[in-house]
C-alpha cells in the first residue's frame, strides 16, 4: 500500500514533533536530582552512542570548523542546563532562544554579509524582551541563570554561524564531538555520586537517546522536506511548549514579565523569519 502523505507534509510533521520532544528537556531536568554536570555528562554520552548508531561515518567526517563547532555545541547544552537548574525553565529556554539576534550581529563581522536596516528594529524588540528577565527580585541563582541562559544563546550563535560557513556535511560530526567533550568534561562530576536512583536513570536516559539523539534525527528527516524557513517556524514550538510541561509536571510558574519578554522575543523571532523569508523571494 502506497503512503498516502505528500513528502512535504510528513516533513513539516517531522520539525514538529522534534521540537514536540526537544521542549520536554526542561521538566525532566527540573525532575532530575542529579546536578547539571551529572547530568550533562550521562545524557550526552548516551546521545553520542545514539550519534554513533544513527550516523555512522558521517560522525568522523571532521575539520577544523567541525572542532570548533563541537566546542560552541558542548557549551550550549551544559549551559542550558545548569540555567534551568539556576532559574525558571521560561528564562532558560527563551533566553536560549535570542541565539538569531546574536547572528544579526555577529554575521557582518565574521561572514562580511550586510547589516540590514530592518535588522535593527528586530534587536531592539529582542533586548526590550531580555530586558523583562531581568527585572524583579529573584534572588542571585535566578539572576545567574538567567545570564547562564543568554551564553548558552551566544553559544548556539556562533555554532550556527559556523554551521552555515562549513557546510551541512560536517553537522554530525559537530554535534557527536560535541556531546564526547561533554562526557569528558563533566564526567569527573560522577565521581560525588553515592548512588544512582532509578527514576533519574530512566529520565536521563530518555534525555540522551530520545530528547537529543532520535529527535534530532527526526528533525534532519524533516528538514530534508520543508524549507529552512518553514523549519525555523514550525520548531519554535519547543520554547513555547517547554514552560507549560514545566509547569503541569513541576508546578514552576513563569513571572509576568517572563511571559512578556518570551512573548516579545517569539514576535521578534517570527518578524525577523517573515523579513528574511521576504527577501528570498525577491531574489528569486
Amino acid at each position: 500500500m502506497k503512503n498516502i502523505i505528500p513528502l512535504h507534509q510528513r516533513g513539516i510533521f517531522a520539525v514538529i514533533l522534534a521540537g514536540i520532544i526537544w521542549s520536554t528537556g526542561g521538566i525532566f531536568i527540573k525532575l532530575i536530582s542529579l546536578n547539571a554536570f551529572q547530568l550533562s555528562s550521562i545524557r550526552s554520552l548516551l546521545a553520542a552512542a545514539v550519534f554513533a548508531v544513527l550516523f555512522r561515518k558521517e560522525v568522523l567526517r571532521i575539520n577544523r570548523l567541525s572542532v570548533i563547532s563541537s566546542v560552541f555545541y558542548a557549551g550550549i547544552l551544559i549551559l542550558f542546563v545548569a540555567a534551568t537548574k539556576m532559574t525558571s525553565a521560561a528564562n532558560a529556554i527563551f533566553l536560549q532562544y535570542t541565539a538569531p539576534f546574536y547572528v544579526i550581529v555577529l554575521e557582518p563581522l565574521l561572514l562580511k554579509t550586510k547589516f540590514e536596516r530592518s535588522n535593527l528594529l528586530i534587536l531592539i524588540i529582542c533586548f526590550a524582551g531580555m530586558f523583562l528577565f531581568f527585572l524583579g527580585d529573584f534572588g542571585e541563582s535566578y539572576f545567574l541563570g538567567n545570564l547562564l541562559a543568554v551564553a548558552s544563546g551566544i553559544c548556539f550563535a556562533a555554532f550556527l554561524l559556523l554551521a552555515r560557513k562549513n557546510g551541512n556535511e560536517y553537522q554530525y560530526s559537530s554535534i557527536f564531538g560535541g556531546n564526547i567533550l561533554i562526557f569528558i568534561l563533566c564526567a569527573y562530576s560522577l565521581t560525588s555520586v553515592d548512588q544512582f536512583q532509578a527514576g533519574d536513570i530512566l529520565m536521563v536516559s530518555y534525555l540522551g537517546i530520545i530528547q537529543i539523539g532520535i529527535a534530532y534525527a527526526i528533525f534532519g528527516y524533516g528538514l530534508k522536506r520543508v524549507n529552512a524557513i518553514e523549519a525555523s517556524l514550525l520548531s519554535m514550538i519547543e520554547p513555547v511548549l517547554n514552560p507549560v510541561w514545566v509547569y503541569f509536571g513541576y508546578g514552576e510558574q513563569p513571572s509576568v514579565y517572563s511571559l512578556i519578554g518570551g512573548g516579545i522575543i517569539i514576535a521578534a523571532l517570527t518578524l525577523n523569519i517573515y523579513i528574511y523569508s521576504k527577501k528570498t523571494r525577491a531574489l528569486v
